[in-house]
């Protein structure tokens, strides 16, 4: 049976799988003319449209950006919805970690929720990037439940 390679320091080198991994994303983001650079602002703006872009988010952000960003909104000349809100990145050379807050709608199951949430905003930012995602945590912070003017005017049970 043999032991695997071990360097002067007494570490295992990397695998050659993650290795290679590690070296199509580089080359993907240097070239013969220079290197490419994703800002974290960008990365963020594709993480949100691509979480919202999933059935069962109602809203991103926490009680507060929530509350700010509707103020926001209504203010005349203001982009519009901020894409950015209840996302937060951080971004390497080759990788990127993205944290999203979120608000579900009311019979929602979380966890599929959730692993499409992730499914979707790895593919998207890893596409449109060329980084590697490295994880998608999402927090919920809420459940929209819809008031009574929302619901469909059904009669009362009791009299």
């Amino acid at each position: 049976m043999t032991q695997p390679a071990t360097s002067s320091t007494g570490q295992t080198p990397p695998t050659t799988a993650s290795t290679n991994a590690s070296q199509a994303t580089r080359d993907r983001l240097a070239t013969g003319d220079g290197q490419i650079t994703v800002a974290e602002g960008v990365v963020q703006k594709i993480a949100g449209k691509a979480c919202r872009e999933i059935a069962g988010v109602h809203a991103m952000g926490t009680g507060g950006t929530r509350a700010f960003g509707a103020i926001r909104e209504r203010i005349p000349g203001s982009t519009g919805p901020n894409f950015a809100q209840g996302v937060g990145v951080e971004v390497g050379e080759t990788e990127a970690a993205i944290d999203l807050d979120i608000v579900v709608e009311y019979g929602v199951s979380i966890a599929e929720l959730g692993r499409s949430i992730q499914r979707n905003v790895k593919q998207t930012v890893e596409r449109m990037t060329g980084l590697r995602v490295v994880e998608v945590n999402i927090a919920v912070d809420d459940v929209y439940l819809p008031s009574d003017g929302d619901q469909d005017t059904a009669p009362s049970r009791v009299s």
